[in-house]
């Protein structure tokens, strides 16, 4: 079971992003710019710190959301899309003419306990 998985056209894109700009790291801050959208970073162009939860790996890339941001989310599933336009972050793909995003579900009742009852 994960929380988060990528479309195949997003994996698309990430992995051309891969190709051009070698190891990534995805965040999801809820911060400025375009808000809760997940972005793509080169690797060394994130700090990441201890308030930082590390949600899955795509594709070999690891996501990671802010705390504050995972409160609000962490009875979702999350699933990483690709769509036109142009967001307003530094995100990778935005040169492209694209912008990620994040569709949503809810966990299962399994799903939920394996991935958030730790008792």
């Amino acid at each position: 079971m994960t929380r988060i998985d990528i479309t195949p056209e997003a994996l698309k894109v990430l992995k051309q992003l891969k190709h051009q700009h070698g190891e990534l790291i995805f965040h999801q801050s809820g911060g400025c710019c375009d808000g809760s959208s997940p972005m793509i970073f080169e690797k060394d162009d994130m700090y990441l710190d201890d308030s930082d939860i590390h949600m899955g790996d795509l594709d070999g890339v690891p996501f990671y959301m802010n705390q504050d941001q995972y409160e609000y989310w962490k009875h979702t599933h999350l699933t990483v899309d690709i769509t036109e336009g142009r967001g307003s972050s530094f995100s990778l793909e935005i040169p492209l003419g694209l912008r990620f995003i994040i569709h949503s579900r809810l966990l299962s009742k399994e799903e939920n306990t394996f991935l958030n009852d730790k008792s």
